[in-house]
């Protein structure tokens, strides 16, 4: 298996702009949020670990300076993020994990577990979601089809009142056959609104061409927190305070 990390956000809501530090290498408890991925993922071979920069990806490859990369010198969503790796992916017929690099709380024992249940289902797509408890935050809802496998991913901002009901969220980590991603990519379409290529819309793809997306449900929500704000980093470090103790 290999790993692709989506880490080309500018961060402008964390002040990226005014620092000029990607929001991956924003720090929680002194290290870089990226390490917090790369650590989880260690179990997989370094060299088979590409990230996808944009924003200053100087400041990546001078911490990471054996770090596999691409860059997205447009940032057109994270589909297009993905597609921006094609060629590394050409002719490779394994699978592939896809995961941000915001998210430090995300622990190997997931991964792993991820990568088993990908493997024992021998889907095309294995994602993670969960089951919030509380109010319900403005993350893609998951559709499931009449398997119980996930047919489609609707964003928040898109779904009817009914859809925006739904407790089943998407996590944003993924484990894909590489061929069934790349496939599905070239035929999804930019957003009308945002001018954007989701990732979320490749499940939909995958199953409108007869494939099967299974969900592995993750029991602690906490380790699916990103960071997109001051609030979101302070949320972050108390909750890797609290694992620590």
């Amino acid at each position: 298996m290999k790993l692709l990390i989506l880490a080309a956000g500018q961060g402008k809501r964390l002040g990226c702009e005014e620092t000029q530090i990607p929001k991956v290498m924003r720090k929680a408890l002194g290290k870089p949020l990226l390490q917090y991925v790369l650590e989880a993922a260690d179990f997989i071979p370094r060299e088979d670990i590409w990230a996808v920069l944009g924003f200053r990806k100087e400041v990546v490859t001078e911490a990471y300076p054996t770090l596999n990369y691409v860059e997205q010198t447009e940032r057109l969503g994270t589909g297009h993020a993905v597609m921006c790796a094609a060629d590394v992916f050409d002719g490779y017929d394994g699978d592939v994990m896809v995961i941000n690099g915001d998210m430090p709380l995300l622990s190997r024992d997931t991964l792993r577990a991820v990568e088993r249940l990908h493997r024992e289902k021998g889907t095309d797509c294995t994602m993670v979601t969960f089951n919030v408890k509380g109010e319900i935050p403005p993350f893609g809802h998951i559709i499931r089809d009449d398997d119980g496998f996930v047919a489609q991913i609707v964003e928040h901002k898109d779904a009817t009142e009914e859809q925006k009901l739904i407790r089943e969220l998407n996590a944003g980590l993924y484990v894909f056959k590489s061929k069934a991603l790349f496939e599905a990519l070239g035929r999804i379409n930019k957003s009308p609104v945002s001018g954007e290529y989701y990732l979320t819309d490749v499940p939909m793809a995958i199953s409108q061409k007869g494939g099967k997306t299974a969900a592995f449900v993750l029991e602690d929500e906490t380790e699916v927190l990103g960071v997109n704000t001051a609030e979101d980093l302070e949320a972050v470090e108390a909750a890797l305070r609290a694992k620590i103790k």
